[in-house]
């Protein structure tokens, strides 16, 4: 097909966008559809599968409506690009046995110090961690054994829209890899870690690349959305991967940062490596890995500080009255250094129990100091885990290509500069992972030779930021401190967690 355009979907936890874009990287039109998120009680957060569906039927249909019938007839693919590590058990007939875990659900702490290991690690690319599947379903081993044992097939996001989609249980190797089932060297499951989790190989859904077409969309949707009876489902990849790719940030001294709700940092990799400085992901284009760092606390804890300690008036939004005052502010916050662990640590320490802290105060500190520092702190461990990545693979990064809210703001932007002593350069793409999506698609149907070459001709790349030289060689000196925080502070902090538990 001459000029086609793909349809991406992006599922996330709060809602599932549908973007028809073309060859060029342009949108066409979009549709978006909330999903309601459960916590049935502390620390469990969980979908209705079901959501999943039609959370996209609705999506697609609302992209599709506004579209020309010449443009409908130009649709060639859809594209999956989805939440990493949320999972669903289902019977025969594809309905649910119980709601589905999420990435974000952190209840099962006590199996994770059990089966958590440096072999594990090894053996499926990451570090114990509260985000992986293999210690939720081990959490259900010992808690709701029959959940495991009657179902027919345990399926991620992609598996799950795959069947709704074409009829087929198929996955994509980047989507199924984040559950933590994977031996990720040999790319297939480990016997080992579905024993830990509870699970038979024959309640394994099939996976193949991401690219690769796994079947027709079924007649009676294509029908219904007045799309070709011709359209294909292209295997796609998780969101963090999609992101990335959405960048182009594919050679190996570019690096992309996601300065979202959590700050996530990537690069590619052409062959398997592990160390506690990431974790290993399988990559969107076929035969690559990428290598992750994980920060619970980005946006999250930005808007916590704006909620509950900024302008009332602006019910935690962006205050640039604010960022103003914090700018003036010299490089350090005037000694306030804050570990930004609100939300558990991940990358490099892998801690479910750490907590935040902030060191330095005086009388002299104002909300501003204390909103950048936190800010700083964010910036300043994305800066350590960058060094560690470049310490521990040879490579040396020369820049950095962001997305995410925050991530708009010169203000922070600035501050990330500044730290990490790479410049950035920002992404105009809203829906990145979408985006990403489109592009492994787009190689799928042969609009490009290859997923590589479709992300470079599809990105859009906008402002550039550069770091300051004088502002970088004090956050080096700061940093020299900084890192030294966690380590001083995990035993008081488990400490702490043994009392709450007790009381």
């Amino acid at each position: 097909m001459n000029n086609p355009l793909v349809i991406a979907i992006d599922s996330s936890t709060t809602a599932t966008k549908a973007v028809v874009i073309d060859t060029s990287g342009n949108v066409i039109s979009m549709g978006r559809a909330e999903i309601e998120l459960l916590s049935p009680q502390m620390n469990h957060y969980e979908h209705d599968p079901r959501e999943w569906w039609g959370s996209t039927h609705q999506a697609i249909t609302e992209a599709v409506s506004s579209l020309s019938e010449s443009d409908r007839a130009r649709i060639a693919a859809i594209g999956i690009t989805h939440q990493r590590e949320s999972f669903a058990l289902i019977d025969e007939d594809g309905n649910p046995i119980r709601p589905a875990i999420l990435w974000l659900d952190s209840r099962a702490g006590e199996q994770i110090k059990e089966f958590g290991s440096d072999h594990i690690h090894e053996l499926s690319g990451k570090p114990a961690d509260t985000t992986p599947a293999l210690y939720k379903l081990a959490w259900l081993k010992k808690h709701e054994p029959e959940a495991l044992s009657q179902a027919f097939k345990l399926v991620d996001v992609h598996a799950y829209l795959s069947h709704a989609l074409t009829g087929k249980w198929v996955s994509a190797e980047g989507s199924i890899d984040t559950l933590n089932l994977f031996d990720i060297a040999a790319r297939t499951f480990s016997d080992e870690l579905l024993e830990i989790a509870g699970l038979r190989p024959d309640q394994m859904v099939e996976f193949t690349r991401a690219g690769d077409v796994i079947g027709t969309l079924l007649p009676s949707l294509a029908n219904e959305w007045g799309l070709s009876p011709e359209v294909v489902l292209v295997a796609g990849v998780g969101d963090g991967q999609a992101a990335g790719l959405g960048t182009a940030a594919i050679d190996p001294d570019v690096a992309y940062v996601n300065i979202g709700t959590s700050v996530v940092s990537g690069t590619h990799s052409n062959e398997y490596q592990f160390d506690r400085a990431y974790r290993t992901l399988i990559g969107g284009i076929p035969g690559t890995y990428v290598l992750e760092i994980v920060q619970n606390s980005g946006s999250v804890l930005y808007n916590w500080f704006r909620k509950n300690l900024g302008d009332p008036a602006l019910e935690g939004g962006l205050d640039p009255a604010l960022e103003a005052e914090a700018s003036r502010i010299a490089p350090g916050s005037d000694a306030l250094l804050t570990l930004p662990h609100w939300n558990a640590g991940q990358s490099p320490d892998w801690d479910p129990f750490a907590t935040g802290a902030m060191v330095g105060f005086t009388t002299g500190h104002t909300r501003a100091h204390v909103f950048r520092s936190i800010v700083e702190g964010t910036a300043m461990l994305l800066a350590e885990n960058l060094n560690r990545v470049q310490e521990v693979t040879g490579r040396k990064l020369v820049e950095l290509r962001a997305t995410g809210g925050s991530a708009r703001s010169p203000f922070i932007r600035q501050i990330f500069a500044d730290a990490t002593g790479l410049p950035i350069v920002m992404s105009e793409v809203d829906e990145l992972s979408a985006h990403g999506a489109a592009m492994i698609a787009m190689a799928g149907v042969g609009a490009y030779p290859d997923v590589e070459s479709a992300a470079r001709a599809m990105a859009h790349l906008g402002e550039r930021t550069e770091p300051n030289p004088q502002a970088h060689e004090k956050y080096v000196t700061w940093m020299r401190l900084h890192s030294r925080i966690y380590p001083l502070l995990a035993e008081l902090m488990t400490d702490m967690k043994n009392v709450e538990d007790e009381d």
